[in-house]
């Protein structure tokens, strides 16, 4: 199983979502620990770089986790957690990698 690493600004994606879609979010990435290749790779997105970067959907579809796998350290690095809204998710991914 790999490591699970938080971007320091998700504290601050958590409080957008809310308790009860921050769990399912938490459960998510539990998951994604267990099989890190489960996410979609992101490649070029709207003109933002994210190669490396992986998406997971969560609640429906509504919410985006980001996330990179660290493959020397056996790691979880999870960029960003937020709504595709006009991009948004993945605008502020890029800035994070």
């Amino acid at each position: 199983m790999y490591s699970i690493e938080y971007h320091k600004l998700l504290e601050e994606d958590f409080k957008k979502l809310g308790h009860s879609v921050t769990i399912k979010v938490l459960k998510k990435i539990e998951k994604i620990a267990q099989n890190p290749t489960m996410g979609n790779e992101l490649g070029n997105k709207a003109n933002l770089n994210l190669v490396g970067c992986r998406k997971v959907y969560v609640d429906n579809k509504r919410v985006r986790i980001v996330y990179k796998i660290i493959e020397d350290k056996i790691k979880i690095f999870v960029v960003t957690v937020g709504k595709r809204d006009d991009m948004e998710v993945y605008k502020k991914a890029s800035k994070r990698i």
